[in-house]
């Protein structure tokens, strides 16, 4: 059963967790991890044998990386706001009701 509360102007909200980002879609910009108060996100830069490296964003070493891509790395600090699906340039977030 999935939880929801009635806000003070009556309208019923459920939220929606971060289930999961499209790593084929992420440019790894950072708008999400900015937005995200909650230390939900991690940015992480994948290298050509295919490692996965957790970065900070502003890290100078991008030549390094084939690519950089946002994960969820504490799904459990989550509140459901969506803050990071609104921001997210290409859409890659998934979400869900707990």
């Amino acid at each position: 059963m999935a939880f929801s509360v009635t806000l003070p102007s009556g309208v019923e909200w459920t939220p929606q967790f971060a289930d999961h980002i499209a790593e084929e879609k992420c440019i790894g910009c950072g708008r999400c991890f900015r937005v995200c108060g909650r230390d939900v996100l991690e940015l992480v830069g994948i290298t050509e044998d295919g490692d996965r490296i957790a970065m900070t964003l502003g890290d100078d070493e991008d030549d390094e990386y084939e690519k950089k891509v946002m994960t969820i790395a504490h799904p459990e600090n989550c509140v459901g706001c969506e803050a990071c699906a609104k921001i997210c340039p290409k859409k890659c977030y998934t979400h869900a009701p707990a």
